[in-house]
């Protein structure tokens, strides 16, 4: 049975879960009614090293344990309203249930797929926005937080008090938020330092740029900018290898723990440290509700530090020496001594 109200998270389970590659668009051995799970990727899809890859390990972990097949499509770049909406209806209409939209370009698609009567028994969800929809449920994040804890992290860790946030979309309120909790937090501790932002385009093509990353981030390499921050999906690749080409400079990473990315492996002595979003686990959890506890979680999940949604990963020990000073700004966040913006101004 649906439902309409909205609640918080009240805790998050954070473990390794299992990831393997599969092509965008596979999809297992099908039969039945229920095909499985569908999941409709961002632009990047699988392999972006961020956001995509994130929700595809709760995608694929969901599918090996309840033992379901699943499809997953991505989007492109040239992506209208219609035709993401087309991709969750070919999902729907092929019997995958529960059906998830990566992103809040999706917004629009879910708000008129999830009213139409042949899907009012499709149980939808979508990450990064909010649609108040009895069949839908909304997992969103406090991507703000953890952007502070990496503004925290990277005024502590830079050299020259000059550091730079790279931006995939200027257009989108989601990535000022990410932009305005990093400046926030690197100003807070330092104000004397400079916050450089910078983005990779107006719109969505910007999160499937490496090379326009790349340079980007040369460009401020080339200015004295020791730490960088990106939150550009794949684009963001391309920032991590030029610092990591760069002696004495710092890449933080987003989403998932790029330290861990084996993909990334070349450059890892240089990734500081990830402001981590646990797609993977809001994903898994939806899907649970749904085809094991048979109730769908409710209205709009929100996943904060409170709840471990997000937070700052230490692999690699390079924050170890400045651990205690981010984990005294995390309280005070979650106290609410610390209010973080939502949006960059500047």
């Amino acid at each position: 049975m649906r439902r309409v109200s909205t609640i918080t998270v009240a805790g998050i389970a954070t473990a390794t879960l299992a990831f393997s590659l599969t092509a965008c668009g596979s999809s297992s051995e099908e039969g039945g009614k229920d095909k499985g799970i569908g999941l409709a990727y961002d632009v990047g899809g699988r392999g972006d090293h961020s956001f995509n890859d994130s929700a595809a390990k709760g995608f694929d972990k969901a599918k090996k344990e309840f033992k379901v097949a699943g499809k997953d499509l991505t989007a492109k770049e040239t992506d209208t309203d219609a035709d993401r909406y087309q991709k969750l209806k070919d999902l729907a209409a092929a019997g995958y249930n529960p059906v998830i939209a990566v992103g809040f370009k999706y917004n629009a698609a879910v708000t008129k797929i999830s009213k139409e009567d042949a899907f009012k028994d499709t149980d939808f969800a979508i990450i990064d926005s909010v649609v108040d929809a009895p069949n839908v449920t909304s997992l969103v994040f406090t991507e703000n937080e953890s952007s502070y804890l990496a503004g925290v992290a990277a005024a502590l860790k830079s050299k020259t008090d000059k550091v730079g946030f790279i931006g995939g979309d200027s257009s989108a309120p989601l990535l000022k938020k990410f932009a305005g909790g990093f400046a926030q937090g690197v100003k807070d501790t330092k104000p004397k330092a400079t916050v450089d932002v910078q983005w990779v385009a107006p719109n969505a093509s910007g999160f499937g740029q490496p090379d326009r990353g790349k340079d980007i981030a040369d460009g401020m390499l080339s200015n004295n900018i020791d730490v960088i921050y990106s939150a550009a999906g794949g684009s963001g690749a391309g920032a991590i290898e030029a610092t990591g080409k760069k002696k004495g400079t710092w890449s933080i990473g987003v989403d998932s723990d790029q330290y861990l990315d084996p993909s990334l492996s070349a450059y890892k002595h240089s990734i500081l440290t990830s402001a981590v979003k646990n797609v993977d686990v809001a994903v898994y959890d939806f899907i649970k509700s749904v085809l094991k506890d048979k109730k769908p979680l409710e209205g709009a999940q929100r996943f904060s530090l409170k709840t471990d949604g997000v937070g700052l990963s230490y692999s690699g020990g390079f924050l170890d020496d400045i651990k205690p000073k981010l984990e005294d700004a995390k309280k005070k966040i979650i106290d609410g001594k610390i209010k973080v913006v939502d949006t960059y101004k500047g």
